[in-house]
């Protein structure tokens, strides 16, 4: 009976540590995902301000000779580069996540070394 309680606190023990492994990489996950969100937030304002005033600046230049020919071909730019950019979104988004890698391999471990017994 000694045995079976042994190996009911081996068995808890372990299940607990590899739990807790889960919540430190959910964890550490959300803090690196926040950290991307603020730089990528604070990276989208600036390069909106920037074309936007980039954008003002060619069409002011050529105002008097090729304003519309300016507007048309920044517009057919943004729109590439916006194209561009959903179709990296939706490729990404279809990626495998790498998520929780550390614990699927330490399962994947334990459950190697309890059939090798």
């Amino acid at each position: 009976m000694q045995s079976l309680r042994n190996l009911a606190a081996t068995l808890v023990a372990l299940l607990r540590t590899r739990f807790e492994l889960l919540a430190t990489e959910i964890e550490e996950e959300r803090i690196r995902l926040l950290y991307l969100l603020f730089w990528a937030a604070g990276a989208l304002f600036f390069l909106c301000v920037g074309i936007l005033l980039l954008t003002l600046l060619l069409v002011v230049v050529f105002w008097d000779s090729y304003r519309i020919a300016a507007i048309a071909v920044l517009a057919g730019v943004f729109l590439a580069v916006g194209v561009g950019m959903a179709v990296g979104v939706h490729n990404r988004m279809h990626a495998r996540s790498r998520m929780f890698s550390a614990s699927l391999d330490e399962l994947a471990r334990d459950k190697d070394q309890l059939t090798s017994r």
